[in-house]
């Protein structure tokens, strides 16, 4: 098993939903794991499937809706693992919380987990995923049937799970965040999670106490209806993915469903945001 790492460093601007994209573009060229930034990715990929020009296909990095720049560096393969514990940081979310891979050192808090997330999104690092937690946290799941859409790494669900959620579906488009789920969820003994690969067309007929969905504001927009059609009455909904200057129409478009807006989290511009029916 010879050979090195690169690592790639892309600053993007406005960071979602880019960065979904370049992660989906990336994986499709053999980058292996990346790792989420406020300001953009960390993406790495073996020596064995780098070209010098690997790049040159990626669509994303050629539009003019985002400003996207990189930097990269080679490393030695030896001192992979040293790299990837430098770039991902144990992350504590209101001293309750830790969310961490599972070379960190246990911490004393009461809801600890333990995700590696391999090519998926949502490590806790991101705003919006840190601020979904801090809605977690703060409200009752006892009982209660939950869905995670965009679930990325399973960490929202996941922690659904420890506060009490009896049944709770986990969906995501990609099938890296459908496989690193169900590790996850095994990681966390959570396995009464149901993960599922796929969109808004799998909810056809289902119920839920609680919707959660944290991806960005057109597939929000888009899906909103059907997410509404799923919550049962009296049911709260937590959207995230947007910036702070779209939540005006994020609460337009769930005023005119029958959403009442409860409140928001704000955090590096990004919010997630809180109704009910």
């Amino acid at each position: 098993m010879g050979g090195n790492y690169y690592e790639f460093h892309f600053t993007i601007d406005p960071v979602q939903p880019a960065s979904e994209i370049l992660i989906a573009e990336l994986g499709y060229l053999g980058f292996e794991s990346f790792v989420e930034n406020d300001d953009g990715i960390t993406a790495y990929i073996p020596e064995e499937e780098y070209e010098e020009d690997i790049l040159a296909g990626v669509h994303i990095l050629q539009s003019n809706d985002f400003k996207i720049s990189y930097d990269q560096k080679e490393i030695e393969r030896i001192n992979w693992n040293e790299e990837w514990e430098k770039n991902f940081t144990p992350i504590l979310v209101d001293d309750i919380c830790s969310v961490r891979a599972p070379f960190h050192e246990k911490p004393d808090t009461r809801f600890d987990i333990v995700i590696e997330p391999k090519m998926s999104f949502g490590t806790g690092h991101h705003a919006t995923t840190h601020m979904m937690i801090q809605h977690i946290l703060k409200n009752d799941w006892e009982g209660k049937s939950v869905l995670d859409m965009g679930s990325g790494t399973g960490v929202l669900a996941i922690l659904t799970a420890m506060k009490g959620a009896k049944t709770i579906d986990a969906i995501d488009i990609d099938n890296w965040c459908y496989v690193n789920t169900l590790e996850n969820i095994s990681r966390n003994d959570c396995e009464h999670i149901n993960v599922e690969e796929g969109g808004a067309e799998l909810l056809e007929g289902r119920e839920y106490d609680t919707v959660i969905a944290n991806i960005n504001l057109n597939i929000l927009l888009r899906d909103l209806p059907i997410y509404e059609k799923c919550l049962k009455k009296d049911g709260d909904i937590y959207l995230s993915g947007f910036y702070e200057n779209d939540l005006p129409e994020m609460q337009k478009a769930c005023k005119d469903l029958g959403l009442r807006y409860i409140e928001h989290f704000e955090r590096n511009e990004w919010v997630a945001a809180k109704f009910s029916r």
